[in-house]
Parts: C-alpha cells; sequence; structure tokens
C-alpha cells in the first residue's frame, strides 16, 4: 500500500496503490493530511488506478478528506476507479458527494 502526491494548479492528486483497508486507512490519512495542509492546496482528487482493494476504511478515509476539503471551500474528485472500486463507491453513496471521472485531465477541468 503506498499513497504518492503531486499538486496540479491547487489540486492535491493522491494516488492511491495497493489495498486501502482498516490496517492502512490511519496511515494514509495522517500522509494526505500533511500533504494536502504542506501543498496550500484547495481540491483533491484520488487517482485509484493502481488501487487493487478498498473496504469501509477506505471509505472513511474519503469522505473525512472530503470534509476537510470542502470546508476549505473545495471540491473532491475520483478518478480511474476499476469496476470493482465503483461499486463499492456507489455502495456506499459517495457518488451523492463526490464526481467521478475517467481521467486526471477531465477531473482537474471540472475543478
Amino acid at each position: 500500500m503506498g499513497a504518492k502526491f503531486s499538486k496540479k494548479d491547487s489540486t492535491l492528486v493522491v494516488k492511491i496503490e495497493g489495498e486501502l483497508d482498516h490496517h492502512e486507512a490511519e496511515r494514509v490519512k495522517r500522509a494526505i493530511d500533511e500533504e494536502y495542509e504542506k501543498k496550500s492546496c484547495k481540491n483533491m482528487i484520488f487517482e485509484l488506478k493502481n488501487l487493487t482493494f478498498m473496504d469501509s476504511s477506505g471509505i472513511g478515509v474519503i469522505i473525512g478528506r472530503y470534509k476537510k476539503v470542502k470546508n476549505n471551500g473545495g471540491k473532491v474528485a475520483i478518478v480511474n476507479a476499476n469496476q470493482h472500486l465503483k461499486k463499492v463507491i456507489e455502495v456506499s453513496g459517495l457518488l451523492r458527494i463526490i464526481k467521478c471521472y475517467n481521467s486526471l485531465e477531465e477531473a482537474i477541468k471540472d475543478m
């Protein structure tokens, strides 16, 4: 499990790889929060192309970051989720508050 970060304009891009479960959620959450503050970002995009598994703890990580970004006046998006992750995202209700995109460029453009 790993998280890599980059910044596009005022958006923090969080690339999550491997599995995001209860064993990794707290560490990933802290790393994302540190990068978001350090890079002085407004928006956040979760790039999930290389994420192979996510449970409710992973959903919690995303929802928590959504609240933080929203309180900062920003937007959150998810890009490149595979079919399994899309189902988890849909069932969790995240689609009501966070948009999913097929490409990073499309999400950044919509920010």
